[in-house]
Protein backbone atom coordinates (compact mmCIF):
# COMPACT_ATOMS: atom_id res chain seq x y z
CA UNK A 1 0.00 0.00 0.00
CA UNK A 2 1.53 3.43 -0.51
CA UNK A 3 2.12 5.53 2.03
CA UNK A 4 1.90 9.22 2.28
CA UNK A 5 3.18 12.05 4.52
CA UNK A 6 0.89 15.09 6.41
CA UNK A 7 3.20 17.94 7.22
CA UNK A 8 1.24 20.89 9.27
CA UNK A 9 2.62 24.02 9.24
CA UNK A 10 1.97 24.96 13.06
CA UNK A 11 2.61 28.35 13.45
CA UNK A 12 0.76 29.70 10.49
CA UNK A 13 -2.62 27.96 11.28
CA UNK A 14 -5.00 30.31 11.44
CA UNK A 15 -7.10 28.02 13.42
CA UNK A 16 -10.17 28.27 11.38
CA UNK A 17 -11.10 24.74 11.98
CA UNK A 18 -12.26 23.60 8.10
CA UNK A 19 -9.64 20.44 8.47
CA UNK A 20 -11.67 19.31 11.77
CA UNK A 21 -15.11 20.29 10.52
CA UNK A 22 -13.91 17.70 7.34
CA UNK A 23 -11.15 15.22 8.60
CA UNK A 24 -12.19 14.84 12.62
CA UNK A 25 -10.56 11.24 12.90
CA UNK A 26 -7.84 12.96 11.85
CA UNK A 27 -7.62 17.02 12.79
CA UNK A 28 -9.07 18.72 16.18
CA UNK A 29 -8.81 22.39 17.25
CA UNK A 30 -6.39 22.55 20.45
CA UNK A 31 -8.11 23.86 23.57
CA UNK A 32 -4.56 25.65 24.88
CA UNK A 33 -4.38 27.86 21.64
CA UNK A 34 -7.48 27.34 19.14
CA UNK A 35 -5.40 25.96 16.06
CA UNK A 36 -5.72 22.70 14.53
CA UNK A 37 -3.58 19.70 15.69
CA UNK A 38 -2.81 16.32 13.88
CA UNK A 39 -4.23 13.86 15.65
CA UNK A 40 -0.62 11.16 16.63
CA UNK A 41 1.53 13.05 14.67
CA UNK A 42 5.39 13.83 15.45
CA UNK A 43 5.83 17.05 16.75
CA UNK A 44 8.89 19.00 15.55
CA UNK A 45 9.67 21.65 17.80
CA UNK A 46 12.00 24.76 18.11
CA UNK A 47 12.34 25.67 22.06
CA UNK A 48 9.18 25.56 23.43
CA UNK A 49 7.27 25.73 20.20
CA UNK A 50 5.75 23.33 17.71
CA UNK A 51 6.97 24.54 14.50
CA UNK A 52 5.60 21.08 12.01
CA UNK A 53 3.88 18.59 12.85
CA UNK A 54 3.92 14.94 10.89
CA UNK A 55 2.18 12.02 9.98
CA UNK A 56 3.17 9.13 8.09
CA UNK A 57 -0.67 7.79 6.26
CA UNK A 58 -1.21 4.93 4.32
CA UNK A 59 -3.21 5.22 1.16
CA UNK A 60 -7.60 4.82 2.99
CA UNK A 61 -6.50 7.64 4.76
CA UNK A 62 -5.43 9.63 2.05
CA UNK A 63 -8.71 11.18 0.93
CA UNK A 64 -9.92 12.67 4.27
CA UNK A 65 -6.49 14.36 4.84
CA UNK A 66 -6.36 15.25 0.71
CA UNK A 67 -10.23 17.15 1.99
CA UNK A 68 -8.39 18.54 4.92
CA UNK A 69 -5.90 20.20 3.12
CA UNK A 70 -8.01 21.31 0.16
CA UNK A 71 -10.46 23.04 2.42
CA UNK A 72 -7.35 24.64 4.60
CA UNK A 73 -7.68 28.92 3.47
CA UNK A 74 -3.46 29.28 4.07
CA UNK A 75 -2.70 26.20 2.81
CA UNK A 76 -0.44 24.81 5.89
CA UNK A 77 -1.65 21.60 5.63
CA UNK A 78 1.22 19.62 2.93
CA UNK A 79 0.57 16.06 1.84
CA UNK A 80 3.72 13.82 0.12
CA UNK A 81 3.81 10.67 -1.59
CA UNK A 82 5.93 8.07 -0.58
CA UNK A 83 8.96 9.29 -3.02
CA UNK A 84 8.76 12.43 -1.26
CA UNK A 85 7.37 14.28 -3.70
CA UNK A 86 4.79 17.39 -2.77
CA UNK A 87 1.18 16.81 -3.87
CA UNK A 88 -0.68 19.51 -2.16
Amino acid sequence: MPEFKIVHDRPNCIGCGACAAVSPDFWEMSPTDGKSDLKGSVHKKEGDQTVEEELKIQDPQYKPNKEAADSCPVNVIHLFDSTGKKII
